[in-house]
């Protein structure tokens, strides 16, 4: 946790230039007079802005952040409206929860259109928002999101230099297309019980149930990956609670030390997000403590609420992903594995025709997607090797595969740089190998194959002296390494059962 690496200072970067965007965008709606609620507001939108929008290309950015009005501020006039009449907001409430996880089925852009909308009106119940403060709160939003435009198009444009990464596209089958609507109806029901317990506790902090509930159901697609973002997400609050109590408590709100500790906060949450979602959660609980010390409302008791009501939503989500609708972890294992091997064998199948004079065949598209896809496989496995996870089986067969396919993985990127050199020779041979792994990959995806090579016999063969050669032989070994690990028997529940 301490020590990962970070690629071109690419976490360092998108964190300072997190900082930047906020700060701008509280400053200006702090110099327009408006209300400590209305900046807060405006303050969480520019992070959702800056957080949440993650299209492919920086022009898909732009579009999806002047989308995102479209989204909020209908929420937010709901939410203000309604936020006397108990039972039309709970019920209008569960209406944007469902909208907002179906939104996902349209990918990134419905994904952050989804979270903005939904977090509207979230910020509403957390700050108490009323009707007659609704011109600056939308005033406040459009400043911030302005605000946090400027930032990262005009004047830190990461992006540009550095492309966003490409997601994997989604994953097909009939089952496992329908997964955004099955997680829109878990996350409702999950919810909709999250927000009756919630308002037994409190009558005013139930929310906080509820948003529990929603942030567990997101990037997660299996039962295993929402069970385990739920055991996170309650170690980050405790964490940051504990933090809370230290740092939070004894400043009373006081502005200037608040206003910082609120930056690193900001900071951690972009820094951590993408290695540890506990990490994130202990900044994320941490700085809703500063703002509640801004607001005049922390004690000790309420950080205490804060927790019972983590709890309350975790087990909501727990429950509702066992018991509604299930999507069993091994069915995405076995999708996001199938999908791997088929990348190594279309990436080696490019290289080959490289090597044998084809100008136009390219192995480095393939590599990419074997990358992305191998890091959709480390998430979809995570539930089996997490240090808790009471199958030892499994978490040892989970661990071989990750470590053959990372194997896989760097064979495939040493043949692509074999086939990018000019005077790298085609051999006789590596047709046939390649024809070979072709083989071995339809062995592994396909429940009729022929019986794999032994790996002992495949390494036993000597290493034939041309390189390209000489990677392609050490994919054969590790896809025949493969076959005992993912042809389990039944009930192992790995990826064949």
């Amino acid at each position: 946790m301490f020590v990962a690496p970070d690629p071109g200072l690419l976490r360092l970067r998108t964190g300072l230039r997190a900082v930047l965007g906020i700060a701008l965008a509280v400053t200006v709606a702090e110099l327009a007079g408006f209300s400590l609620t209305a900046s807060i507001t405006g303050g969480l939108a520019a992070l959702l802005a800056l957080f949440t929008v993650t299209d492919g290309t920086v022009r898909g950015q732009a579009v999806t952040t002047l989308l995102l009005p479209l989204a909020g501020f209908p929420v937010l006039a709901l939410a203000t409206l309604l936020h006397d009449h108990t039972l039309l907001r709970d019920t209008a409430f569960l209406l944007v929860v469902l909208g907002g996880v179906y939104a996902r089925r349209w990918g990134p852009r419905g994904h952050a259109l989804g979270i903005f909308a939904f977090m509207n009106f979230f910020s509403t119940q957390f700050l108490h928002a009323v009707p007659a403060q609704l011109p600056e709160l939308y005033a406040a939003v459009g400043i911030a999101l302005a605000a946090a435009g400027a930032v990262r198009f005009a004047l830190w444009p990461i992006e540009r230099r550095t492309p966003p990464p490409a997601a994997p596209a989604p994953l097909p089958g009939t089952g496992l297309a329908r997964i955004t609507t099955r997680q829109a109806i878990q996350a409702t029901a999950a919810c909709a019980v999250a927000l009756g317990i919630g308002q037994v506790l409190s009558e005013d902090r139930w929310y906080w149930a509820v948003g529990t509930t929603w942030w567990i159901f997101v990037n997660t697609v299996s039962r295993g990956e929402t069970l385990v973002r739920g055991f996170r997400r309650f170690l980050g609050t405790l964490l940051g609670i504990a933090v809370g109590m230290v740092v939070a408590l004894p400043l009373h709100g006081a502005p200037l030390p608040t206003a910082l500790l609120v930056a690193v906060c900001v900071f951690g949450i972009f820094y951590t997000a993408p290695l540890s979602y506990s990490w994130m959660m202990l900044a994320v609980t941490v700085m809703a403590g500063l703002l509640y010390g801004l607001l005049g409302v922390l004690d000790p008791a309420l950080l205490v609420l804060r927790l019972e009501e983590t709890v309350v939503g975790a087990v909501c989500a727990a429950l509702a992903v066992l018991l509604i609708l299930p999507v069993t972890t091994h069915a995405i294992n076995d999708a996001w594995i199938q999908r791997s091997l088929r990348a190594v064998h279309a990436a080696t199948a490019a290289s080959e025709r490289r090597l044998a004079g084809d100008e136009r065949a390219d192995p480095s598209p393939h590599v990419a997607e074997l990358d992305l896809l191998l890091g959709r496989v480390r998430l979809s496995l995570a539930p089996l090797v997490h240090p808790l996870s009471p199958f030892r089986e499994r978490k040892g067969r989970a661990r071989q595969v990750l470590g053959l396919l990372d194997e896989c993985a760097a064979e495939v990127r040493g043949l692509a740089a074999v086939a990018a050199d000019p005077d790298a020779s085609h051999d006789a041979r590596l047709a046939a190998a390649c024809w070979r792994v072709e083989t071995a990959v339809e062995r592994l995806t396909s429940p009729r194959a022929p019986e794999p090579v032994p790996a002992a016999e495949l390494e036993a063969v000597p290493h034939p002296a041309p390189a390209a050669l000489g990677h392609v032989s050490g994919l054969e070994r590790l896809l025949a390494a493969l076959d005992e690990p993912l042809r389990t028997p039944p009930g192992s529940l790995l990826v064949r059962s």
